[in-house]
């Protein structure tokens, strides 16, 4: 009698069990998608954190050109945009709050 009811059990956990347990975690998952707000406020002070460090490098800049006229930094290095002085992470910012507002 046991012997019998051991293809049933396993037959009922592939196809019933498992599927459920797949769906729950894949609806579990969906729900938790985006970001905490703790996650965003740490992005947030990250984001400050990287502004002040790129003004810190300008300002190193300008003082090491006053020092050596021939230091130029390369561009793909720079964080500033020198035609608009405005900083990539505020682009980045921009993008990600348009993202949020979706």
């Amino acid at each position: 009698m046991d012997s019998d009811l051991i293809p049933v059990f396993i037959c009922a956990f592939l196809f019933i069990g498992l599927p459920w347990l797949v769906f729950h975690y894949v609806t579990q998952w969906k729900k938790n998608g985006g970001l905490s707000v703790e996650d965003e406020n740490l992005l947030d002070e990250l984001h400050e954190l990287a502004r002040r460090l790129d003004d810190r490098m300008a300002t190193i800049e300008r003082i090491v050109a006053v020092d050596n006229p021939d230091f130029r930094r390369p561009a793909s290095e720079r964080l500033i945009d020198e035609h608009d002085d405005d900083h990539v992470f505020d682009h980045l910012a921009e993008r990600r709050d348009r993202q949020r507002t979706r």
